[in-house]
């Protein structure tokens, strides 16, 4: 339920937690090494999820479908009732549990290795890339009852002839709908055909794509379908709230909304590695605690910046949605997306990092101001209404953050002992100030530094809809770019438009005129997404082993459904088209490329 009290701008609602029936594990009748190890991680009542699971896993060998959020106690739902019934005389795989990425195999696996404190004769091992592979078959050789993987590894493993599948008896596929999102479909197909048929197979997951349906039919017999949606404790205390922003002004918009929250520690999702790179970039040089987490990090500097943000060094975690996934970080505060994912499935995984163990939470999305209809779309998969706030303006920023430090001054510890050697020093130095001046003095030190930033900065918000009516009346305007690739590189307008994609992350942009020429390229993009094309491609990057700029041709934007100009050919062109440095006598060019000049 959220409160009454509204503030004006994006900040968190405060939420009222719901009183559920509570049971214990003990009453799910599982083994008491078990119930030992989850009283000492202060496990006493399980989730819906588990309620509905365990007891149905440990009684029941029909396959089982769970259909609930990210957040709800999936781990311990499935692996409970496995470890309960392991035998530990058998030394081949019991148990093989799939997952998308690393960092949830290993979440996974430290759970079971937490939940098997007292029966050390169970063995576990995490099978994924990115690891030593020698390390991961010399556990396999040791002996494990329990196999916790990627697909990508297992597969590797089955193949090279090191896991052996024919005996297990529980299959889990976690997170199963991002598994195929991720492009798995194959590594599932492959590894579950070399399972055997009788096995009980246990598939969870958020959602329930028409693929997942498929592999569920074709794998699963006879299987019972637990949604635990309607009680999860983590939707219910998620606030889904958005703002309008045009597309140059995302960045601007997330730094009011970090800044409106002083105390903020949460995760902010993009859709490229690029985007991530660069926004992260931009928060650290801000001076915000900030840090990127992407595909490009290998796994040692994954580790790292995982452990800073556990340990809160950092506030801002900036990641895309498949590095993130996995992701166990209890108390976040926010979960703010720099633009909506392609799907409502994302979305959920997304906002489902926060709001966790009965937590309250925030989800605010930074949407563009065409995006309305994918907006209602996910409205009505998550089954809630999501609130429009604006986006904060100087004052208020202001505001909040003089006021937040004020708090933290009250509250602050007074080192009674050494200050009092101090003292004397202290009060000379502010001899002849009273009272009143020396508190202003001492606000102005934090104040000023925002008075001056955000002193006549302009309002972000945008209305929805601006970018529709902006292309119904024509008015669409793009900016020309210089590309120093070309059809000697291979480049192609569909690769053109790939590499546009990649940098700037979301396929509504209009892209306009495209010209591939020999050695170098013109294109054109709504020049809402300059600013962002620039910043992320800095000062060059890599495509195909070539090394790319990107540079703006200074001219006039044009508008859409006019001309540029009469049909060029490749050095028939004005001279502020062309690259300086690339000038040619435009009439014996034309002569000479007419015929084969290329023009898309």
């Amino acid at each position: 339920m959220r409160a009454a009290k509204q503030d004006e701008c994006i900040m968190s609602d405060e939420i009222v937690e719901v009183e559920e029936k509570k049971i214990t594990f003990e009453e799910l009748g599982l083994k008491p090494e078990i119930l030992k190890a989850l009283g000492e991680i202060g496990f006493e009542h399980p989730t819906p999820i588990q309620q509905k699971t365990i007891p149905h896993l440990i009684e029941a060998e029909s396959d089982l479908i769970g259909l609930a959020q990210t957040g709800t106690g999936k781990t311990a739902a499935f692996s409970l009732p496995i470890i309960h019934q392991v035998d530990t005389e058998e030394k081949s795989p019991q148990a093989i549990i799939l997952s998308p990425t690393r960092e949830l195999c290993l979440q996974i696996a430290n759970d079971i290795k937490d939940f098997t404190k007292y029966l050390p004769q169970l063995k576990s091992v995490p099978v994924y890339g990115g690891a030593s592979i020698e390390k991961q078959v010399k556990g396999l050789r040791a002996g494990a009852h329990i196999i916790v993987g990627t697909p990508g590894r297992v597969c590797d493993m089955i193949r090279r002839k090191k896991l052996n599948l024919t005996e297990v008896k529980y299959v889990v596929l976690d997170e199963a709908d991002e598994m195929l999102s991720m492009g798995f479909k194959d590594e599932l197909d492959f590894i579950l055909a070399e399972t055997p048929e009788e096995k009980q197979s246990l598939l969870f997951s958020a959602t329930m794509p028409k693929e997942l349906r498929r592999i569920a039919k074709k794998y699963m017999s006879d299987h019972e379908e637990i949604a635990a949606a309607g009680s999860n404790q983590g939707a219910k205390n998620v606030a889904h709230l958005f703002c309008f922003a045009r597309p140059r002004d995302r960045y601007p918009a997330l730094k009011r909304i970090a800044d409106i929250h002083p105390e903020i520690y949460g995760i902010v999702f993009c859709r490229t590695r690029a985007e991530t790179k660069d926004v992260a970039e931009k928060l650290m040089g801000d001076g915000y605690s900030a840090d990127a987490l992407h595909g490009d990090l290998s796994q040692a500097q994954r580790s790292h910046v995982m452990h800073k943000f556990r340990s809160k060094h950092i506030q801002i975690l900036v990641a895309t949605d498949v590095a993130a996934r996995g992701i166990d970080v209890n108390n976040l505060t926010h979960v703010i997306h720099y633009g909506l994912p392609e799907n409502s499935e994302a979305y959920i995984h997304r906002s489902g990092r926060t709001g966790r163990a009965g937590k309250s939470g925030t989800s605010i999305a930074i949407v563009h101001t065409r995006d309305g209809r994918k907006l209602k779309d996910i409205e009505r998969k998550v089954g809630k209404k999501f609130e429009k706030r604006p986006i904060p303006d100087g004052r208020l920023v202001c505001e909040r953050q003089l006021f937040h430090f004020i708090d933290k001054a009250k509250a602050v510890e007074v080192n009674e002992k050494e200050m009092e050697s101090f003292l004397p020093m202290i009060m000379e130095k502010f001899e002849g100030l009273d009272r009143d001046e020396i508190i202003r003095r001492f606000v102005s030190l934090e104040f000023n530094r925002f008075l001056d930033y955000y002193g006549g900065k302009r309002d972000l918000n945008a209305a929805e809809g601006d970018g529709t009516e902006k292309r119904k009346k024509g008015r669409v305007e793009y900016d020309r770019f210089y590309i120093n690739l070309g059809a000697k590189q291979e480049l192609t307008p569909p690769r053109l438009m790939g590499i546009l994609n990649d940098y700037v992350g979301d396929k509504s942009m209009r892209i306009g005129q495209i010209e591939i020429l020999k050695k170098f390229s013109f294109f054109e993009i709504d020049n809402d997404y300059t600013e962002i094309l620039l910043s992320s491609v800095g000062d060059g990057k890599e495509w195909q082993g070539y090394h790319f700029l990107v540079e703006k041709v200074k001219q006039q934007s044009r508008k859409e459904g006019k001309p540029s100009g009469k049909r060029r050919g490749r050095g028939d062109r004005r001279d502020d088209d062309r690259r300086p440095s690339r000038r040619r006598d435009r009439d014996r060019s034309f002569s000479r490329d007419k015929k084969r000049r290329k023009r898309f």
